[in-house]
């Protein structure tokens, strides 16, 4: 019976320390939410010169970005393809241009969703034969048309 007790007893220590421990939480959390605002205001002025600090070593390098060499190597388009956009080689950025320029030109995009491409017999032989692609998928098709 005496251990039955101890614990009863230790419940109830517990208990009466824990609902101290909220009041005297609440009193230190105005004060603990007082000292953090006080603190952070320096801080962000702090933060605010380290980026001004790095932003002049950014400007010293001022390299020009150099285009990927991957893109910008010339790739000779397929014969279906050079009757569309012509037959010298292009980058695959300019191939994709003259594609595009191609489309607006001959008013070739859907009317109701600018995403689809409704394809005139020239682009119907570049794109497999299908109708109409959507324009993600256009690229995936062109670059079937290139070597």
């Amino acid at each position: 019976m005496a251990t039955a007790k101890k614990p009863a007893a230790t419940k109830t220590a517990a208990k009466k320390p824990a609902a101290k421990k909220p009041v005297a939480a609440k009193k230190a959390a105005p004060a603990k939410k007082a000292a953090p605002a006080k603190k952070a205001a320096p801080a962000k002025k702090v933060a605010a010169k380290k980026p001004a600090a790095k932003k002049v070593a950014a400007k010293k390098p001022a390299v020009a970005r150099k285009p990927n060499a991957a893109f910008m190597k010339p790739v000779t388009p397929s014969a279906v393809l050079a009757a569309v956009i012509g037959a010298a080689p292009a980058p695959r950025t300019e191939i994709t241009k003259k594609v595009w320029d191609y489309i607006k030109k001959h008013k070739l995009q859907n009317q109701e969703n600018k995403r689809q491409i409704d394809a005139d017999d020239k682009l119907k032989a570049v794109f497999g034969g299908k109708k109409q692609v959507s324009m993600f998928e256009m690229t995936k098709l062109i670059s079937a048309h290139l070597s």
